[in-house]
């Protein structure tokens, strides 16, 4: 029988859904379509038909990402998922190729997506541009080096009080944290802040400096940490000393960090600290030279990119990167290649997370000219680790 690919229509997205939900193994109830239909359009969901029955679906939130110096439009995976019954066929390519293919007329340079798993991707030019954190510390171990009275407030806060307040912390902490996403008042309702029936009830609180909210913290039940984020570092520091300081409680745990987390610094026990690194954001370039002209970068200077990118072809050919003053332009060029390297591998440095001189130590680039890696290093270098805070 023949498979169809194809965008939804405005009454067939929850039919779309379900080979996702089926692939996750997550319930199909209405309140969850519901999410994700207040989140994304019809026509960002892919669905492969069979006698009119969905076998297939893959969605793409609208977003735009922070990325060093600017933020970028991007098409956010937000799940892939084929039936049992048609995997090994060629459903899940096809599903790719649809959303790829219109990630590009639609003019967003990036597609970024968080794996359920690490063999998938690479293939369609997915590289892993940043790793993350899942951190567990016992409390009797949560004293910091140097511990100080605490210079802020600490406040719970309602729902309706949270979702401004936390909103208001994160936008100003947001163009700093390469990796992240805007959020809209709709995400944070749907997606941070949403509870499903049976889940422990989050608990929202703020720090305040000098009268003004400078952290964010969501929290469930035994202080598990769902988000913790600061405008400063000095509300960083005050939010995870309340953290870390909750009375009643065993241990405090964290999914998701950034890898470079002040917290080594902070407590005076680190290595009590049980943190495990696994791959975070994934970065895939649909507009090669779009997307690096986007970013700012970090030296004067000038590299020639040969990329090679099987899946989407367009975008074959050499790059010649000059950045003056912090601003980039890559153009199309016939001047000799200087690194050549796979779509894949330049969505891993394009955020910061990895340099060129640790791939090319692992053989997935190839340095045709002297210095060559040494000057994209310096292009591309970063003060911070990216971090995507959330799984989407």
């Amino acid at each position: 029988m023949t498979v169809e690919i194809r965008a939804c229509g405005p009454d067939e997205i929850g039919q779309a859904f379900m080979p996702i939900f089926h692939y996750f193994g997550a319930p199909a109830e209405s309140g969850r379509v519901e999410r994700l239909a207040a989140l994304v359009s019809p026509e960002r969901v892919h669905a492969a038909w069979e006698d009119g029955v969905p076998v297939g679906g893959a969605g793409s939130y609208s977003l735009e990402v922070a990325v060093p110096g600017a933020r970028v439009p991007a098409a956010g995976v937000m799940g892939v998922g084929v039936l049992p019954t048609h995997r090994r066929q060629g459903v899940l390519t096809a599903l790719m190729r649809a959303q790829l293919d219109e990630a590009h007329r639609r003019g967003e340079p990036l597609s970024v997506l968080w794996a359920s798993e690490d063999t998938i991707y690479g293939r369609f030019g997915y590289g892993i541009a940043s790793l993350s954190g899942q951190m567990d510390l016992d409390r009797t171990h949560a004293e910091f080096a140097e511990p100080a009275e605490p210079e802020s407030r600490v406040r719970l806060v309602s729902d309706e009080e949270a979702l401004a307040l936390c909103a208001d912390v994160y936008d100003r902490a947001h163009p700093e944290l390469v990796g992240s996403v805007v959020r809209s008042e709709a995400w944070w309702r749907n997606r941070r802040f949403q509870t499903r029936e049976g889940e422990p009830p989050l608990v929202k609180a703020v720090i305040e400096l000098d009268g003004r909210p400078g952290a964010g913290g969501v929290s469930e039940g035994y202080v598990d940490v769902l988000e913790a984020i600061g405008d400063s570092p000095a509300a960083t520091r005050g939010i995870w000393q309340f953290l870390l300081g909750i009375d009643w409680t065993a241990s405090v745990r964290a999914s998701i960090l950034p890898v470079d987390h002040p917290l080594f610094l902070l407590l005076a026990h680190p290595r009590r600290m049980r943190f495990r690194i696994r791959d975070g954001l994934w970065t895939r370039l649909v507009d090669v030279g779009a997307a690096l002209s986007a970013r700012r970068y970090a030296a004067e200077s000038e590299v020639v990119l040969e990329v090679r990118d099987d899946f989407c072809p367009w975008n074959e050919a050499r790059y010649v990167l000059a950045a003056a003053e912090g601003e980039g332009k890559a153009d199309r060029t016939t001047r000799p290649a200087e690194i050549a390297l796979d779509v894949r591998e330049l969505g891993s440095v394009y955020l910061g997370g990895f340099t060129f001189r640790r791939l090319g130590d692992a053989g997935r680039i190839e340095e045709l000219a002297p210095g060559a890696i040494a000057r994209a290093d310096s292009l591309f270098r970063t003060d911070r680790a990216p971090w995507c805070p959330e799984i989407f």
